[in-house]
């Protein structure tokens, strides 16, 4: 009886410890904030707070040249018989912003066909600051008959490019792989016969 009765204390006490734990983690949280209130330390954004008619706020990338604005043309050739566009003509983007833009493909054969894209620029010098973070031209994509796909394309234009350069063309060359490879074409404006913007699904 004695070893149970001790037994019985002991669980007793883990219980109350384990009780005291928990409140005194649950009071943490207002107390936390309560510090951080009066401090002014890890004061939460102003997004984050539930403050009636706020708006969102994102940081702000300082590297983004505000002041300049970048016309980027997309044009696509498609070697052999299958579609392939961009989901839009052209974009107006600052110098050191993110910006992604999606191109469209479909294999309009009765067959599996692979293919890849090879890129151009126009004028020539701003290919050495237009950095592409994603893109599909780095792969080889296998695509069934009839099989639709839209891949994307996230680039930044550096910061550094020249003054005078106010428009940029992104010109695709989407080719099957297994013949012989064409050459990069030179880059151009797109052609007056090119499909319309209005045509294009999600055109600007």
């Amino acid at each position: 009886m004695g070893l149970r009765r001790e037994n019985l204390k002991m669980v007793g006490k883990l219980g109350v410890i384990t009780l005291g734990m928990f409140g005194f983690g649950y009071a943490l949280v207002p107390v936390y904030n309560a510090i951080c209130e009066m401090t002014g330390i890890n004061v939460l954004a102003l997004a984050e707070r539930e403050v009636p008619g706020a708006r969102p706020t994102l940081p702000v990338n300082t590297q983004v040249d505000r002041t300049r604005s970048i016309t980027v043309e997309f044009d696509a050739n498609a070697r052999g018989p299958w579609q392939f566009k961009p989901a839009v003509r052209s974009l107006q983007v600052h110098p050191g912003e993110l910006t992604t833009v999606m191109y469209e493909f479909q294999n309009v054969q009765n067959r599996t066909m692979a293919a890849q894209a090879i890129p151009s620029y126009a004028p020539k010098q701003s290919a050495a600051h237009f950095n592409k973070l994603e893109c599909f031209c780095f792969n080889q994509y296998t695509l069934a008959a009839g099989e639709k796909k839209a891949w994307p394309v996230a680039f930044v234009i550096d910061p550094k490019l020249p003054k005078d350069v106010t428009t940029i063309t992104l010109s695709y060359t989407f080719f099957e792989v297994g013949g012989k490879v064409p050459a990069a074409p030179e880059g151009h404006l797109p052609q007056a016969s090119a499909v319309p913007a209005a045509s294009l699904p999600g055109a600007v």
